[in-house]
């Protein structure tokens, strides 16, 4: 975000503030071992004092953002740096699926808390990520979310709420994602049709921030159902092969080819990397890039 898009009034914090949301970094860094799982145990708490430390630093998310890596900045447009600027309140990521036997740590939910503005009615905007696989894909999927914009203020440009309404079609179709046939049928909705068609055709509003609450997947949809029964088949075969049993081709055949480019449908194109980096980066080194906004603006203050 650049510096003039800011509209809030900027207010000192004292050193010793600074010297303690250091130490709570360094316990986190600490606190990093390889399993999701183990690293959540251990950083869960961490997590806590640092939530119940930053309600007393004013505006301390929405300058955490202001700092955000190239990766998440470019997304975040003049607009979208009003909003966080003036009413981004909190931010929370959490693993969604980690006591979950059938689901996988991989998994996890963005939150984020806005005050009263002028742009939408929710106080709180959550989005989950499920990490799922097919034959022969795996990564993040999601399923739009519901922006009530105000009249005449969706910085989407009416792709938020085109995008939740095909998501709410595929709910009541219940498609089988793991049949192609029926993935055809989709595309042949009006729903399908209207956000391909509004994508197609639309201005820079697509690059929105907000439209990362519309990503879907950088694959296609992909159903829990369908995950499960890849993950089976994928475990079927390990073990044959552990075993020394041959695995017949007709076992390693992938899906025929779809021809269907799904990505006419997708608002927002590596949304699955950009939510990777707010829970992996952003989230864990909130206490880091906030730092290094005091530092440009309060290094003198702190000698």
């Amino acid at each position: 975000m650049s510096t003039n898009s800011k509209t809030w009034k900027r207010r000192s914090v004292s050193c010793d503030s600074i010297s303690i949301t250091s130490r709570l970094e360094k316990g986190s860094r600490i606190a990093n071992p390889i399993a999701v799982r183990q690293a959540e145990a251990l950083q869960g708490p961490l997590y806590k004092k640092r939530a119940d430390f930053v309600t007393k630093i004013p505006h301390f998310w929405s300058l955490v953002f202001e700092q955000a890596p190239p990766e998440i900045d470019n997304f975040i447009q003049p607009t979208d740096s009003k909003v966080f600027a003036e009413c981004l309140d909190t931010f929370e990521v959490s693993r969604i699926e980690l006591n979950d036997p059938n689901g996988s740590p991989r998994s996890f939910s963005l939150k984020f808390g806005f005050t009263d503005n002028e742009y939408f009615e929710d106080k709180v905007l959550e989005k989950n990520f499920w990490f799922r696989k097919t034959k022969d894909w795996q990564g993040l999927v999601s399923e739009p979310v519901k922006i009530n914009w105000k009249k005449d203020k969706d910085l989407t440009g009416g792709l938020t709420d085109a995008a939740y309404k095909l998501g709410e079609m595929r709910k009541k179709l219940a498609t089988d994602t793991a049949n192609g046939v029926a993935r055809k049928e989709e595309a042949k909705t009006k729903e399908y049709k209207n956000l391909a068609k509004k994508i197609e055709t639309a201005t820079d509003a697509s690059v929105s921030f907000f439209g990362l609450f519309s990503f879907v997947s950088g694959y296609r949809w992909v159903s829990a159902q369908e995950s499960a029964q890849a993950a089976k088949e994928e475990k079927e075969r390990f073990e044959k092969i552990r075993r020394g049993e041959k695995v017949d081709d007709e076992d390693e055949a992938e899906d025929e080819e779809d021809p269907q480019d799904y990505q006419e449908i997708e608002v927002f194109p590596g949304g699955d990397e950009v939510a990777t980096i707010l829970a992996e980066d952003m989230w864990p080194n909130a206490i880091k890039y906030y730092s290094m906004w005091h530092a440009l603006n309060y290094s003198s203050s702190c000698r």
